[in-house]
């Protein structure tokens, strides 16, 4: 077990400089967005390279983020059941889930994009708009991205069943924090008992 939980570290630390590296591709995805609609409006001048390197550098922070996302535990859950058993039940749900949902899911998606993009390497696919730019980079972040996800929910697996067998920290808590989702539930929660406790005090 704990060659798989030092597996799961370097797993975890290589999605977490991805998804750091990942968010400057943001500020680079605004500054393009901008020059491009400022030399449209100004010039009159338009490119559909710049107009296609918005998408694909827009497609790299999604495909690319997702495994951070997992790392994170900011993936949207629907906790309305899971969130009334105990934590070693909701644990055995995680693992349920990866590995029956989210591993094949990512592996389905694999399997025909890896072809998919070496069809497009080999041939040197160009976009069919004009000036436009070479495909394959964008195909390319197809597996990559499940790759990376897929890698993600290995971890995941491995923290669950080391958090079961108390060798480590509960991966969606401690290790990362609480997801925006599960704070939220709880600020409502407390909302709705501070309005009850205030409509027992008018009684």
């Amino acid at each position: 077990m704990k060659a798989l939980l030092a597996l799961s570290r370097l797993i975890d630390a290589i999605n977490r400089r991805v998804g750091r590296a990942v968010t400057w591709l943001i500020l680079l995805v605004v500054l393009v967005s901008a020059i491009n609609a400022t030399v449209r409006k100004l010039f009159n001048v338009s490119s559909n390279a710049w107009l296609e390197l918005q998408w694909y550098l827009f497609g790299a922070v999604f495909m690319l983020a997702t495994a951070y996302t997992l790392l994170k535990n900011e993936h949207v859950r629907v906790d309305v059941l899971a969130s009334r058993f105990s934590r070693r039940t909701q644990l055995y749900i995680e693992i349920f889930g990866a590995l029956f949902f989210l591993l094949p899911m990512c592996f389905i998606i694999i399997w025909p994009a890896w072809p998919f993009f070496m069809d497009a390497f080999v041939n040197n696919e160009q976009s069919s708009n004009a000036g436009g730019l070479i495909r394959w980079p964008a195909k390319l972040l197809i597996p990559v991205g499940f790759i990376m996800l897929f890698l993600a929910g290995v971890s995941h697996i491995i923290k669950c069943i080391g958090a079961l067998r108390g060798l480590c920290a509960d991966p969606r808590e401690v290790l990362h924090g609480k997801s925006a989702e599960e704070e939220l539930a709880e600020q409502i929660a407390l909302e709705a008992q501070e309005r009850e406790r205030r409509l027992q005090g008018d009684r």
